[in-house]
């Protein structure tokens, strides 16, 4: 059968130095690069980790320092693995976890920005652990019949996860998943978006799994002591875990992804404080002010006509009436002599 593709897929292994997606260096990568038309492209390349290759990682993908004394550096063959991958979407096996992480790393490190956005993710292992779980070898022997020729080299196990991947699409096209909410759904169809919705339900913000996206397509961290909180929340509280984040043992792409959120609350900081200014600065009217004016500056429009013309007299307080009597007028006469 063929994948059913808007635009190229491109699979892709890495033998590294390590697991350290942090530290470890890449030795070998090789993509698989299905085309919408159904053409396969592959490259291969070993890769100088310009670092030792321990011998307990050397057993494991047969790749010794000697192996690769004279290829080329990550950083000198970087731009051309870019443009090979192009504006693909990504698929491997257990890719979001280390592949990807790993990838971007060395992309980060070699000064080329990879562009992330808009790319869907298909791992293969995510679909295989939640219909089987069982190893990739496994995995090719049950769904494909067959036993991986010359397994853990990497176009090798490429070439058997792509062909793994075409196998589960024909198997479980019909078949029912139940969800942990008990939602049923056929998520394993011959399309991309829908194979990446299936195997990117934990959602990961940095692939390295620190930091996902919550239901609310939040960002928060998934570890320590802040594991559940939004990362915008953490730096409401504590503002100084993202420079102990920054200075960290931390992938570089995850500490990529946690300066752009720093970046989108700082502005959104800013915002706020801009508003509570243009607020507070609206509740002053000018106008309203009381004005002290000296008596010369009021005009005669704003006073009565009198008080301008004379001072004003306080009235005397009216005294209480009495009646006179005809005694009393006597006893005046008496004393004024009339």
């Amino acid at each position: 059968m063929k994948l059913n593709l808007i635009r190229p897929l491109a699979f892709f292994d890495l033998e590294t130095t390590g697991v350290n997606v942090g530290a470890d260096r890449i030795v070998e990568i090789s993509i698989l690069k299905a085309m919408p038309d159904g053409l396969e492209l592959v490259k291969t390349l070993r890769i100088n980790p310009e670092m030792p290759i321990p011998l307990q990682s050397s057993v494991i993908h047969g790749i010794y320092e000697e192996h690769i004394l004279n290829e080329p550096t990550f950083k000198a063959v970087a731009k051309e693995i870019a443009d090979f991958i192009g504006d693909s979407d990504l698929a491997g096996y257990n890719s979001n976890r280390f592949d990807i992480p790993v990838l971007l790393e060395e992309f980060l490190r070699a000064g080329v920005d990879f562009d992330m956005n808009d790319r869907k993710f298909v791992d293969v292992q995510n679909i295989f652990h939640q219909m089987e779980q069982r190893t990739l070898r496994a995995a090719y022997k049950f769904y494909c019949d067959k036993d991986i020729v010359n397994a853990h080299s990497a176009e090798a196990d490429i070439t058997a996860t792509y062909h793994v991947l075409l196998a589960q699409i024909e198997r479980y096209k019909d078949a029912d998943f139940e969800d942990k909410q008990g939602n049923i759904s056929k998520p394993v169809q011959n399309d991309v978006d829908a194979l990446h919705a299936f195997s990117n339900m934990n959602k990961p913000v940095d692939f390295a799994g620190r930091m996902v996206f919550n239901e609310e397509e939040q960002e928060i961290f998934n570890f320590g002591k802040h594991k559940g909180k939004t990362v915008e929340q953490v730096f409401d509280i504590e503002p100084s875990y993202y420079s102990w984040m920054k200075q960290g043992d931390f992938p570089l792409y995850t500490k990529k992804k946690l300066t752009e959120i720093w970046e989108r609350w700082n502005k959104k900081k800013e915002a706020l404080k801009q508003e509570k200014k243009e607020h507070e600065k609206g509740l002053v009217n000018p106008a309203a002010k009381p004005v002290n004016h000296h008596p010369s500056q009021l005009s005669t429009s704003s006073k009565p006509a009198q008080n301008q013309s004379r001072p004003q007299f306080i009235p005397k307080k009216e005294s209480k009436s009495v009646d006179v009597t005809n005694d009393m007028l006597e006893q005046l006469k008496m004393k004024f002599g009339k």
